[in-house]
């Protein structure tokens, strides 16, 4: 399968390269970035010592030559190379965070063309734990609250996590919910009691975290506390190549990693 890697100088980007490299039924075909990105015209495997015959380029067309994208950019980008993956037929996996409804719109639409993995983590681990939470909310949807906290680097620039927002959407939807409607974003100042029903966030970003989240059920003289660190970006790479790999079998529609795992 002709793997095609957007953000490809960064860290993220990195790692996906090295897992394709290393994949014996998968190829780099296109390596992605930024207009303007000192690596632009570099071999993608020039930060291995690695030559791979692929040059890293800023021009979404090279899209064409790829069976598969996997994107973990920004939602601007990602939509942008969404629209030549639809007119190319190039499956599309996405791992970006942040998009706002009229931007998740627009990859519903582009799944009625192509297939699509849209996932806030690709994570074997975190999706496992998104399973984990919604038997425990069912469990204890009476005298707990809850809480979700997360930390990431200081890089990331939206929050809460993509992740951490699934996490408080499997609790809520346990709870015949909307998110939305129990979430509480932010507490400062004189915030009154804790109302019982409503899902906290809380939110810290710094050094180089790759990634916590933390979902507390607070109850009376007990605290349930589920957990996923991660240490490495290589659990999201490997879990984007299952992904990959389940969306060969796929024409189009519109996925995630629940769906890829089977869960």
């Amino acid at each position: 399968m002709r793997i095609a890697i957007a953000g490809a100088s960064g860290r993220m980007g990195q790692m996906l390269i090295e897992a394709v490299l290393d994949a014996s039924d998968l190829k780099l075909a296109v390596a992605l970035d930024r207009p303007g990105t000192p690596s632009i015209g570099q071999d993608a495997g020039a930060f291995l010592g690695r030559d791979t015959g692929i040059q890293i380029t800023d021009d979404p067309k090279a899209l064409a030559q790829a069976e598969c994208l996997i994107d973990f950019t920004r939602p601007e980008g990602t939509l942008t190379h969404l629209k030549f993956c639809a007119e190319y037929g190039v499956k599309c996996i996405i791992g970006t965070t942040g998009f706002d409804t009229q931007g998740k719109q627009a990859i519903h639409v582009a799944s009625q063309k192509i297939a699509i993995v849209f996932a806030p983590n690709m994570s074997v681990g975190v999706n496992v734990t998104f399973k984990l939470l919604e038997v425990a909310a069912r469990l204890l949807n009476s005298g707990y609250d809850v809480e979700v906290f997360e930390a990431h680097h200081r890089n990331k620039v939206d929050a809460p996590s993509g992740t951490a927002l699934a996490m408080g959407q499997a609790v809520a939807h346990a709870w015949n919910e909307n998110l939305d409607d129990i979430a509480d974003w932010a507490r400062h100042g004189d915030t009154g009691a804790r109302q019982a029903g409503r899902i906290g966030f809380s939110v810290v970003r710094g050094g180089d975290i790759v990634g916590d989240h933390t979902v507390y059920f607070c109850g009376t003289g007990e605290r349930i506390e589920i957990t996923h660190r991660a240490s490495s970006r290589a659990t999201y790479a490997q879990g984007s190549l299952r992904a990959a790999r389940y969306l060969a079998r796929k024409e189009r529609g519109l996925f995630d990693m629940q769906d890829v795992l089977a869960i």
